[in-house]
Formats: structure tokens, C-alpha cells, sequence
């Protein structure tokens, strides 16, 4: 497919934002990017502590000790890479609009291009989690899965669920502020229903359909550790149903933030 000059200029542009906005993001910082996956660490070891030594929850991966708190803290690991990106993009894509007044009131700025600078910064933030993750995979285990090349069709329906979300409440967050503290406290008890720090089969029976075909993050965080632990997809038909979803929820929010787009500059 080739592309026109008017969406070769929107690609190099978005390439240039995202970066400028990895930059500033921890400039002054002594760690740097390094932040981001020192924070997933540090819960990860909390988490390992709470659930794997303390409540003594095991993850129930097949071929492998459920005794080990290492293997827990990789199969939480596994779990908390996609949340954290759905969350910290989605949190950071609500604010995209009302944080860059001086653009949106720019005729000729391409808006649509604003919730998904966070989208796609966070999203390169956390390949250096996955990087880190397979190689203690291949630490631990003597061996990685190739299942992980499957890795791009996980991030589609992640993507896709993230920047539709993003443009919808980055449209409403201009008319109605209260939308961050919602979306906050919404992000919260999304968490806790999403098999992230539990596993799923501890979900009540009645309930697993249809927190794992309704709940799009859930197919997503078990898809991670399909591909990159078992080495085993289960997960396809869940898969299916989450990108069905995220694609929908895609045009969904482009449509809602192309309809209310005209009226940010009166609005900020």
C-alpha cells in the first residue's frame, strides 16, 4: 500500500511526538526508561510475596513446579506487562487533548494524532518488560517458546482497546474534567476483575465465560501467558472475541472523537 503525501506527514509527525514524548517523560531522570520496568518489578516482588508465599496461590502451569515463587513472579510478570501498558496509555490518552491547548488550537495540527502519542510511547516502553521477561524465561526454564513470534497478534486487539478507549474519553475529558478521576477509580476495579494477579481458574465457573469473552483484557493477559510460559495457545477462541471487541470499541471511539473533535478549540 502506498501512501499519500498528506499520511506520509501524519506517520513522520506521530513518529516524532512519540518520541519527544519519551523524552520528556524522564528527562532530568537518572534511570531514565529504566522506571517503568523497576515499578512492574517492585510489584511483582510484592505481589509474589502476598499471593505465591503467603496466600500460597499457585499459577498452575503445566510442566513446571507450582511450588516456586520464581515461576509465579514470571507468571505475574506475564500478566501485569499487558495491564500496566492498557492502563498507563489509556490514563495517560484521557489527558492528551486538555494537556496540549497550543495544538489543538493549531488549524492545520492533525488532532487525531494526540491520544495515540501515549498509546504507542507506553506501548515501546514496555517491549523492554517483554525483552527482560524472555530472557528470565530462558534463564529459568533452559528454554524459550516460539510461541512467543505470536506476540503481534496479541497486541493488536491491545492496541486496538487502548487508542479506542483513548479517543473516546480523551473527547469527553474536554467537556466534562471529572472523566480522569472516573476513569481512575474505573481502572482500579478493571484490575481486579482481569485474571492479572490471580489465575483464572480460580474464577467462579458461572463466571469465567463471561469475564474471559466480555472482559477483553482478560483473553490479552492470559494470551501473554500462553505464548511466552506454556508455550501453549488455549486461548484462541477468547482471543477471537477480545479483537472483535477492541476493533469495534476502535471505531467506536474514532467516531465519537471525530463527531466532537470540531468544538475542543471553543471548549479549552
Amino acid at each position: 500500500m502506498i501512501l499519500n503525501e498528506t499520511q506520509q506527514f501524519k506517520l513522520s509527525l506521530l513518529a516524532a511526538l512519540v518520541q519527544r514524548s519519551l523524552q520528556v517523560r524522564y528527562r532530568g531522570s537518572m534511570l531514565g526508561k529504566l522506571w517503568p520496568l523497576l515499578n512492574q518489578l517492585a510489584q511483582i516482588v510484592i505481589y509474589t510475596y502476598v499471593f505465591s508465599i503467603v496466600l500460597q496461590v499457585r499459577s498452575g502451569i503445566n510442566g513446571f513446579e507450582d511450588s516456586s515463587p520464581f515461576l509465579f513472579g514470571l507468571w505475574l510478570f506475564a500478566g501485569l506487562l499487558p495491564w500496566t501498558t492498557f492502563s498507563g496509555g489509556l490514563a495517560w490518552a484521557t489527558s492528551s487533548v486538555v494537556s496540549q491547548p497550543n495544538l489543538v488550537k493549531k488549524v492545520v495540527f492533525p488532532l487525531t494524532l494526540l491520544p495515540l502519542v501515549p498509546v504507542i510511547a507506553i506501548f515501546i516502553e514496555s517491549t523492554l518488560g517483554i525483552i527482560v521477561l524472555i530472557i528470565f524465561i530462558a534463564l529459568f526454564t533452559q528454554s524459550v517458546h516460539s510461541t512467543f513470534l505470536l506476540l503481534p497478534l496479541i497486541w493488536l486487539p491491545q492496541l486496538c482497546l487502548t487508542a479506542g478507549l483513548g479517543f473516546l474519553l480523551a473527547s469527553l475529558t474536554v467537556f466534562v474534567q471529572d472523566v480522569k478521576q472516573l476513569v481512575d477509580v474505573a481502572l482500579r476495579l478493571w484490575f481486579y476483575v482481569t485474571p492479572v494477579i490471580y489465575p483464572a481458574n480460580l474464577i467462579p465457573q458461572q463466571y469465567q465465560k463471561l469475564v474471559l469473552w466480555l472482559n477483553p483484557m482478560a483473553p490479552i493477559v492470559e494470551m501473554y501467558r500462553d505464548v511466552l510460559i506454556s508455550g501453549e495457545v488455549i486461548h484462541w477462541m477468547e482471543w477471537t472475541i477480545s479483537t472483535g471487541i477492541s476493533v469495534v470499541i476502535l471505531c467506536c471511539g474514532l467516531w465519537i472523537y471525530g463527531k466532537l473533535r470540531p468544538s475542543f478549540a471553543d471548549v479549552i
